[in-house]
C-alpha cells in the first residue's frame, strides 16, 4: 500500500449531511462531499492485510484496496477504471448501498472499517466531472437480439453489458420513465435523479434502446418478445407487498408505502398527475398536517419518514415488530459477517418516534370511511411474539404506510403467463434459474430480486452483470464478460 501506516495515523471520516432545518425544506441530496484531499488520507487507511474480506463483502465483487490506494496516491483515472471493471453505476451503489464491505473490512475488528462507500462515491463523482465517463462501443456486433423487461438495476447493468457484448438491446419497462426502484422507489434526498438520465445517454450511445411505458405480459405478450428476440431477461423486480391483514385494514388512509413514495418523486420531476396507477388510488398521498404511522423498520420505512418529514406532518410513529438491535455488532452475526446492529438513516435525525416490538391488531374509523385510529400492543422476541401483557395502547393516525417488505415478483401477467409456458418458481414464489440464471424455459433469463428476492442493489446490479455473461455464453457459446 501507499501508506502502510495510514491506519495507525488516520482517524475515519465519513460524509456529513446538510443541516436539518435546511434539508427539510428541499429535495435535494442529503450528503455534502468530503473534500479529495482528505479522502485521499482515508484511502490510506486501507491496510496491507493479506487477505482483503471487503472483497466477500462485496456482491460485486470490488477490488477495494487496488482503488483505495490509487486515490491515495492520487491516480483517479485509473482509479474509476479499476471501479468500472466490476460495478456498472457506482454512483448508485456509493449513495444508497449499506456497505457490506465496511462490514467485512479486516480494520474493523477492532477500530473504524475504512470508509469504502465515500471513497467509491468520490471516485465516480470525480470522474463524472472531469469528463471521463464515455460510451464503450462493441468492436463488433453480433446480430442477436435480446429484450430486458424491467429497468431497475439489474436490468440496466445487464443491458449495458450486452451492448458492450456487441448484441442488439431493447430495454422494456412499464413505467414512463426508466430506472425503475431507483427512479420511483429512492426519494430523491437519497438520490438525485439526474445520476439514472446521465447513465442512460452513456447506455443510448452504446446501442441500448430505452422502451418505457411498455408492460410486458399485459399490453405487450410475452409470446412477441420470445418470438422476436433471441434470449430474454426477466428483471422486474420483487414488487408484490407484504400486507397487513388485521381489522380495519380496508378503511382510507391506509397505503402501501410504494404507492406513496414514487407520486413523490413523480411530482419532483415536475408531473401534474402524480397517481400512477388510478385503478387501485383514486387521489394523491399526502402527509402534510396529518398523523402519520409506518410500520416496518427497514430502509422503506426510513424513506417515507423523511419524506413524510418534507410534507411537514403532524406527528410521525415507525413501528418495527422485531426487537430493537443492540448499539453495538451483536455475538450472532461475528466479522466478517453483516452485523445485526441498530441502524439509523438520515430520517431518523429528522424527528420522529422510532419504536420496536410493536404488533398492530387492528385499526378503527370514522363514518366516513376514514382511518383515525391504530391499536397496537408490545410483543416478545421471535419466533413467537407473545403479547406483552397490559400493553397495550392507542394512536391517532390520519396516514398509515405500510413498509413491511415483499414477497416475491408481481403476479401481473408477466410471470403467471411465462408459469403456464412452463416457468418454474421457487419456493418463495420467486423465479427459479440456474447457475447461468436461465430459467427453465430456454432462452429465457432472471436477475435480481425477480430471482432472488427482496435484496439490495449492489446485488442487483452483480445478478444483472452475471445474468448478461449467461445469455452471451448461451447466444455466442462463450463470453469474454466479467463473472
Amino acid at each position: 500500500m501507499g501508506k502502510v501506516t495510514g491506519f495507525l495515523e488516520y482517524q475515519r471520516e465519513s460524509i456529513s449531511t446538510r443541516p436539518v432545518a435546511e434539508r427539510l425544506n428541499d429535495w435535494f441530496e442529503v450528503y455534502q462531499p468530503l473534500p479529495e484531499e482528505k479522502v485521499q488520507l482515508q484511502g490510506a487507511r486501507c491496510m496491507d492485510c493479506g487477505v482483503p474480506f471487503c472483497h466477500t463483502g462485496c456482491p460485486v465483487n470490488n477490488i477495494i484496496p487496488d482503488w483505495n490506494d490509487l486515490v491515495f496516491k492520487n491516480r483517479w483515472k485509473e482509479a474509476i477504471r479499476v471501479l468500472h471493471s466490476t460495478n456498472n453505476f457506482p454512483e448508485f451503489t456509493g449513495r444508497i448501498c449499506p456497505a457490506p464491505c465496511e462490514s467485512a473490512c479486516v480494520l474493523g475488528i477492532n477500530e473504524p472499517p475504512v470508509a469504502i462507500k465515500l471513497i467509491e462515491r468520490t471516485i465516480i463523482d470525480h470522474a463524472w466531472k472531469e469528463g471521463w465517463i464515455q460510451p464503450e462501443m462493441a468492436e463488433r456486433k453480433t446480430g442477436k437480439k435480446v429484450a430486458v423487461i424491467g429497468s431497475g438495476p439489474a436490468g440496466m447493468a445487464a443491458a449495458q453489458q450486452l451492448a458492450r457484448a456487441g448484441h442488439a438491446v431493447d430495454l422494456y419497462e412499464k413505467a414512463d420513465r426508466i430506472g425503475g426502484l431507483l427512479r420511483y422507489g429512492i426519494p430523491d434526498f437519497k438520490m438525485e435523479k439526474h445520476h439514472i438520465d446521465r447513465r442512460m445517454e452513456q447506455m443510448a450511445a452504446e446501442g441500448v434502446n430505452f422502451i418505457a411505458k411498455a408492460h410486458v405480459g399485459t399490453a405487450i405478450p410475452i409470446e412477441d418478445l420470445r418470438r422476436d428476440y433471441d434470449a430474454v431477461l426477466i428483471a422486474i423486480g420483487a414488487e408484490a407487498p407484504r400486507n397487513l391483514n388485521v381489522p380495519g385494514r380496508h378503511l382510507k388512509g391506509i397505503h402501501y408505502a410504494m404507492d406513496f413514495l414514487p407520486q413523490q418523486n413523480k411530482r419532483n420531476a415536475g408531473d401534474a398527475d402524480v397517481v400512477a396507477d388510478p385503478t387501485r388510488l383514486s387521489e394523491p398521498i399526502l402527509a402534510t398536517g396529518k398523523n402519520v404511522i409506518i410500520i416496518g423498520g427497514g430502509d422503506t420505512g426510513a424513506d417515507c419518514l423523511g419524506t413524510s418529514h418534507r410534507h411537514k406532518a403532524k406527528s410521525i410513529y415507525q413501528f418495527e415488530i422485531m426487537p430493537r438491535p443492540p448499539a453495538e455488532r451483536a455475538g450472532s452475526t461475528p466479522w466478517p459477517l453483516w452485523p445485526l446492529k441498530l441502524r439509523s438513516e438520515s430520517s431518523h435525525e429528522e424527528g420522529g418516534i422510532r419504536d420496536w416490538s410493536i404488533s398492530t391488531t387492528h385499526f378503527s374509523g370514522d363514518e366516513q370511511g376514514n382511518v383515525k385510529k391504530l391499536h397496537a400492543l408490545r410483543v416478545g422476541p421471535p419466533p413467537n411474539f407473545e403479547v406483552v401483557s397490559g400493553s397495550e395502547f392507542t394512536l391517532d393516525a390520519d396516514l398509515v404506510l405500510l413498509a413491511m417488505g415483499f414477497t416475491g415478483p408481481a403476479r401481473n401477467g408477466l410471470v403467471d403467463a411465462l408459469e403456464k409456458q412452463g416457468m418454474k418458481l421457487d419456493q418463495r414464489g420467486n423465479v427459479a434459474a440456474d447457475e447461468k440464471f436461465m430459467t427453465s424455459i430456454p432462452g429465457v433469463f432472471a436477475a435480481g430480486d425477480t430471482r432472488r428476492g427482496q435484496s439490495l442493489v449492489v446485488w442487483a446490479i452483480a445478478e444483472g452483470r452475471k445474468a448478461a455473461r449467461g445469455i452471451d455464453e448461451y447466444l455466442m457459446g462463450e463470453s469474454k464478460l466479467p463473472a
